[in-house]
């Protein structure tokens, strides 16, 4: 496993625009992405729940989630994702119910804002072993697959904030929240 360079706007924003393309064979070469994508997400300098493998520079549809959570105002421990890696995720349905909450994104660190997403979805994938997998989310988990699964289509979120003002006020309003 190796950490490799986060891409990051504007000096990478061509690369960070491409749509990804599908995992079409477990490969070393597959294997190894997955490790090195997973350690770049466990030491970035920022700290982050998600990580597509465009945002290192590989055009492929893989993402991977962690979070080890942290306490809300309640001291509850909330924003929990076991570790997982998912080789073309897709999703497949969403939820009339909409939300707006705070993103950021390790590719775009001078930034974060508010971001309307359906509440819930599904999402089908494969797993790190190519078997098929469905996952029925909601909150957090939810949010965290749609923004990372945008990657893999070009998409950052900030291309989701409709009033550009919101997104700039908003480096003031980034204490205690995490990047996605």
């Amino acid at each position: 496993m190796a950490k490799l360079e986060i891409l990051c706007l504007p000096r990478d924003e061509a690369a960070l625009r491409q749509k990804s393309l599908p995992v079409t064979s477990i490969t070393p070469d597959i294997k190894a992405l997955m490790g090195d994508l997973l350690e770049t997400l466990r030491t970035s300098e920022r700290p982050g729940v998600g990580l597509a493998a465009p945002q290192i520079g590989k055009n492929v549809r893989m993402i991977v989630l962690e979070s080890e959570g942290w306490k809300n105002d309640k001291e509850e421990l909330v924003g929990v994702i076991p570790l997982k890696i998912l080789l073309n995720p897709e999703v497949i349905k969403v939820s009339e119910e909409k939300d707006e909450r705070f993103e950021g994104c390790l590719s775009v660190p001078a930034y974060n804002g508010y971001v309307t997403r359906p509440k819930k979805i599904k999402v089908t994938a494969l797993d790190e072993n190519g078997n098929e997998i469905l996952i029925k989310a909601s909150g957090f988990l939810a949010r965290v697959l749609q923004h990372e699964i945008d990657h893999l289509d070009g998409i950052l979120f900030i291309d989701h904030i409709k009033n550009k003002k919101k997104l700039l006020n908003a480096l003031e309003e980034t204490n205690g929240h995490e990047a996605e």
